[in-house]
């Protein structure tokens, strides 16, 4: 079995500004990420994604399932397990392991046994506990380079923790499993890349916590800033004397570089009007080949208009630029399906456009 490296780097962690406490991986297009810790660097985040140094299960299932024909056929016994515990969507999706109620929180929240996803119903098969998991290696102390794929555009902090020494992987994981506090905080590190590929990540540099030794899951929160989503993750890990290698996928040397198949569409029309204000609705359908778990849509208003309400979805709105992301009910949709969401736009003109972009996500 191949295994991919991860960078190692001499440069110390930059300090943590404000209330970040998360780990951000940096995304690598060619190599399966070993981890790499990195604080913030200042500059604006945007992403909706997931580790991929040191990868995720999600981020590493995917790479170990996917096929030639974009069909998901795990060959790792443990993504395998996940499959059939919650089918193959997941796998296309693992860039989604979020709660849009999240809002940074952990403890309380998220429950004891489903911290791999997030208490995402849709994840339950990657909170499996098991020592068969794709495997990062790792070296207690060193001062490593990290990735977190940046799928969508959302600014945010990240947190980054990991298990006390002693982790039994084989026992579902607990909060009393976790540190009390994470080791490294990240706060609104930049974008690289453009979102909506594998490439486009956030990436920074930090040390590793000291001491570690053997098995440890290392668990990640990311928290918008500009709304409640909060996405969770767990990145498997061995302190070993490692250096980044990746090992339990079938060919950690050549990770798929695509985006997954799925694909989207939105398109929008007005369905009442008058002086000073109109309503809109958009039809999102899913217009891939595999089911998806959440899709997105973002358009630049007219100028002089504001989106005064909407519904069926949430919304993050910059200036002239929206972004509405699915509600929490409306998100699934097989190939063919489609949902709507709605909205009420005060301003003259009126809106000419049809097609919106939509992203899967």
């Amino acid at each position: 079995m191949s295994a991919a490296k991860l960078s190692t780097s001499g440069r110390l962690p930059l300090p943590a500004r404000h209330r970040a406490f998360f780990l951000v991986l940096l995304a690598l297009a060619t190599t399966i990420p070993a981890l790499g810790l990195v604080f913030t660097a200042g500059g604006k985040a945007e992403a909706h994604g997931t580790p991929i140094k040191p990868g995720s299960r999600t981020f590493l299932c995917w790479q170990d399932g996917l096929t030639d024909t974009g069909e998901i056929k795990p060959v790792n016994p443990a993504c395998a397990a996940a499959a059939q515990e919650s089918g193959t969507t997941p796998f296309y999706n693992w860039f989604s392991v979020l709660r849009s109620d999240g809002a940074g929180r952990t403890r309380g929240f998220v429950p004891d046994g489903e911290l791999c996803s997030g208490g995402n119903t849709n994840f339950t098969g990657f909170n499996l506990p098991r020592d068969d998991w794709p495997l990062t290696h790792l070296t207690a102390g060193a001062t490593v380079d990290f990735s977190y794929n940046a799928w969508a555009a959302h600014p945010g902090w990240f947190y980054v923790y990991i298990t006390k020494d002693g982790f039994d992987p084989t026992q579902p994981l607990t909060w009393n499993d976790m540190e009390e506090q994470p080791f490294l905080s990240v706060d609104h590190p930049p974008l690289n890349g453009s979102p909506g590929t594998v490439e486009a990540n956030y990436s920074w540099t930090g040390a590793l916590p000291e001491g570690k030794d053997g098995r440890h899951i290392i668990y990640m929160v990311w928290q918008r800033s500009d709304s409640q989503e909060t996405f969770y993750s767990c990145s498997d890990v061995v302190f070993d004397g490692g250096n980044g290698e990746v090992t339990g996928i079938k060919d950690p040397g050549n990770p798929p570089t695509e985006p997954p198949p799925g694909d989207c569409s939105a398109t929008r029309r007005t369905t009442g009007s008058w002086s000073g204000g109109y309503q809109s609705e958009v039809t999102v359908t899913n217009t891939g080949d595999v089911p998806m778990l959440g899709w997105m849509v973002d358009w630049t208003l007219p100028d002089g208009q504001a989106i005064d309400s909407l519904w069926s979805g949430t919304m993050t709105v910059q200036g002239q630029e929206v972004m509405v992301h699915n509600a929490g009910w409306n998100g699934a949709l097989d190939p063919g399906e489609s949902t709507t969401f709605g909205y009420v736009a005060s301003g003259s003109g009126g809106d000419p456009a049809t097609s919106l972009p939509c992203r899967v996500g």
